[in-house]
């Protein structure tokens, strides 16, 4: 599947800001059905950009996807244990969306996020800097102002494991006591809401193969679904598949198995890889929790 979209952005508002910006988006993207023994896996690969030049190629695509979904034939459950993981590149940002949730100036203002007493605290490893850089060239989340015509700026959310930022509109502001930090999105009607422009957890030193040796035995997890979260406490948990590694090497898919714990732990012992790619608007490096209960057969 290919699709381009243009579009452009107009604002006017009752302060007197009148501005607009417009964008296009590229994307490329394949399913594959692979089959063993009677039983199917499916596995996809897909990738937008800005710009077609920087788009793969069709190919790399397609084997890619097909590559993915043969990994998972033979796969089976674990049983229920705890043990490392580590949450591959491209679904690694679903374990930081509950943060930027939480961060959010709305939910911080009713007093509904398990961060909200958390700001200038240490509450991730302090190998993690996550960053919000709305003026990236090419970048998928880039804009020169938010919805109600403020100023943009890149900004460190979490600098060092410690929390630096909320994200607010002028009304989460306002409730706050605070300054807006332009991170006001609304659709045509309603009140604005809040949201990251490009999100991005900052790389770390060692690949992915390097994290695998570190961790030893664990769960290379790669795919994420129905997760679900508690917003006052941080109680998490999400289905899951992958593959099972030892001593730093694949040794069967997995599928069918939970993983569970409380984000404020989880945050205190994430490890980033060096595997960065700019895939979208929020984007990560794998990252290795060190133990994680995980529920299986």
């Amino acid at each position: 599947q290919a699709s381009l979209t243009t579009g452009e952005w107009a604002l006017v508002t009752s302060h007197g800001f009148e501005g607009r910006h417009r964008g296009s988006a590229f994307s490329l993207a394949a399913g594959v059905i692979a089959e063993r023994d009677g039983v199917m896996e499916i596995g996809g690969e897909g990738r937008s950009t800005r710009h077609l030049e920087d788009l793969a190629k069709p190919d790399t695509v397609g084997a890619e996807a097909g590559r993915r979904a043969v990994s998972q034939l033979g796969a089976r459950k674990l049983s229920s244990r705890s043990a490392p993981i580590i949450l591959e590149n491209r679904i690694a940002t679903q374990i930081m969306g509950p943060l930027i949730g939480a961060i959010a100036g709305p939910a911080v203002a009713r007093g509904v996020s398990f961060l909200k007493d958390q700001m200038g605290r240490q509450i991730l490893s302090t190998t993690i800097n996550l960053v919000d850089d709305p003026l990236r060239p090419r970048g998928m989340g880039s804009t020169p102002f938010d919805d109600e015509g403020v100023a943009v700026e890149r900004r460190h959310l979490v600098r060092d494991g410690v929390l630096a930022s909320w994200l607010l509109n002028t009304a989460s502001a306002a409730q706050l006591g605070l300054e807006t930090t332009g991170h006001a999105t609304r659709g045509l009607a309603g009140p604005a809401g809040v949201s990251g422009h490009n999100l991005t957890v900052q790389p770390g030193e060692r690949d992915l193969a390097e994290l695998m040796a570190d961790a030893g035995s664990g769960l290379l997890v790669t795919s994420m679904f129905g997760p679900s979260l508690n917003p006052n406490t941080g109680d998490w948990s999400a289905g899951i598949s992958g593959q099972w590694f030892e001593n730093g090497q694949v040794v069967h898919a997995v599928n069918e198995v939970t993983i569970a714990g409380n984000l404020l732990s989880l945050y205190q012992r994430l490890v980033p890889g060096s595997d960065l790619e700019l895939r979208s608007s929020h984007n990560s490096p794998s990252l290795l929790v060190d133990s994680v209960a995980i529920a299986g057969a």
